[in-house]
């Protein structure tokens, strides 16, 4: 039976149902192409597709968009070269490309947090699953011992934190993504009592301020912010390896991307 795109992307969104409103929509592409192999990626930069295309491969499957915002929307970049040249690639390649991150987020448990926990070896600390965060509960430790581990686990060159680094933890929030901001970090620390909260990004000004008054009044808060990619990579990475077992005849890859940020 051939299998086309837009099998597969049924397949994608079924535990979850149709979603109104989502940016997750075939980006560049046919539906009823036939799929000859799948790569599954956080970022669809330019070296990601063209490593894709290498491969041999003709479904991307990218979690963030293409153009720099998360409403993909390349005509208000209009005349970028950059954009131009992007475009180009994907269309002269015949490549397709989806979209895949409101339903992702939306399976139970997310996805892209159950890719996070997967990596860091803490499934059998999880006390609870959230929408848009994870508890987890493990034996005490260091701030500094964490993100010392953190950075072992998921091969990363620094994390930046908040808070007193000797301080002991037990209790810890997970946030991955642009979930970090103080809208939904803030509560949590007080509702479920956390020592820690280990997020992707979020404004500077929120979390990380809340965090350092915390500390003065001496109430030990802390943080740990990993970066987006660095916290949402692992969760596209885990949703390759579910898809080898879903199309078992069709090659799967999972392609990173390097670092973004640098320590100089």
């Amino acid at each position: 039976m051939v299998l086309t795109v837009q099998n597969v992307i049924d397949r994608l969104i079924e535990p979850v149902g149709t979603i109104q409103n989502t940016v997750d929509t075939l980006k560049f592409g046919n539906p009823n192409m036939e799929v000859r192999g799948i790569a599954v990626t956080f970022m669809a930069t330019q070296q990601v597709i063209e490593q894709a295309i290498k491969l041999g491969v003709n479904l991307l499957i990218t979690h963030e968009g293409l153009f720099y915002s998360h409403i993909d929307n390349p005509d208000i970049l209009e005349g970028s070269k950059v954009v131009g040249e992007k475009k180009r690639l994907i269309e002269e390649s015949g490549i397709a490309v989806y979209r895949f991150h409101d339903y992702v987020h939306r399976y139970q448990p997310d996805g892209i947090m159950a890719g996070l926990i997967e990596a860091l070896e803490w499934k059998s600390y999880v006390e609870k699953n959230e929408p848009t965060s994870t508890i987890v509960n493990i034996p005490p430790v260091t701030v500094r011992e964490i993100a010392q581990y953190v950075k072992t686990k998921l091969g990363l060159e620094f994390v930046r934190t908040a808070g007193e680094l000797s301080q002991n933890c037990t209790r810890i929030g997970l946030l991955a993504g642009y979930r970090g901001g103080g809208t939904l970090s803030i509560p949590l620390f007080e509702k479920e009592n956390l020592d820690l909260i280990i997020s992707g990004e979020g404004p500077e000004w929120e979390t990380p301020e809340f965090v350092r008054d915390a500390g003065y009044q001496g109430k030990h808060k802390a943080l740990i912010v990993l970066g987006h990619a660095e916290s949402e990579e692992p969760g596209m990475q885990y949703l390759a390896e579910w898809m080898k077992t879903v199309f078992p005849d069709i090659p799967v890859h999972f392609i990173p991307e390097k670092a973004l940020f640098q320590v100089v």
